[in-house]
């Protein structure tokens, strides 16, 4: 069960009465007889890898459509061509929220080993980019992406199994 920030692991029966914020406590289970309940502080910032996990897919599809096989085809360079003003706004400002939150979640003892793994995809990805001829380039999203989204995915399932 989770609680705000705090979430708690009953062993034993379901709870009844009151709760109450701290360590390890005795609570009054179903059957009156009390149980033990463990408290495991957890920042909200766990919280919002599902966010992260729905930016990533939306990054993909938008880099297939705006980089995509048919204007590798047409020899056509996406830069010329740039998104909208508010588009590459919103798509900018994305980003720098998922740095953000690279940045504070290196400080949380929750999933620490997958965000930096994140963070060292994503700046050798960028280098590969960098370095990468224009044809590369959606290779290069699709597998840096892909690898974003496994770390997402194995970060909302060591979150999902201390809830």
């Amino acid at each position: 069960m989770v609680l705000g920030a705090v979430s708690f692991r009953l062993v034993g029966q379901k709870v009844h009465g009151l709760i109450r914020f701290g360590g390890p406590f005795f609570i009054a289970s179903a059957r009156g007889r009390p149980r033990l309940a463990f408290f495991r502080r957890m920042s909200p910032l766990v919280f919002l890898t599902p966010v992260w996990f729905v930016l990533e897919i939306v990054q993909l599809v938008v880099s297939e459509r705006f980089l995509g096989v048919k204007q590798i085809v047409a020899d056509a360079d996406p830069r010329q061509l740039g998104p909208r003003e508010v588009q590459a706004f919103v798509w900018s400002a994305g980003i720098l929220l998922y740095w953000l939150w690279f940045v504070a979640m290196l400080f949380q003892s929750t999933g620490r080993a997958a965000v930096v793994a994140m963070i060292v995809i994503t700046l050798v990805g960028f280098s590969i980019r960098r370095n990468c001829r224009l044809k590369w380039v959606l290779v290069a999203l699709t597998f840096e992406g892909a690898l974003r989204i496994g770390m997402l995915l194995y970060l909302g399932a060591l979150i999902w199994r201390q809830i």
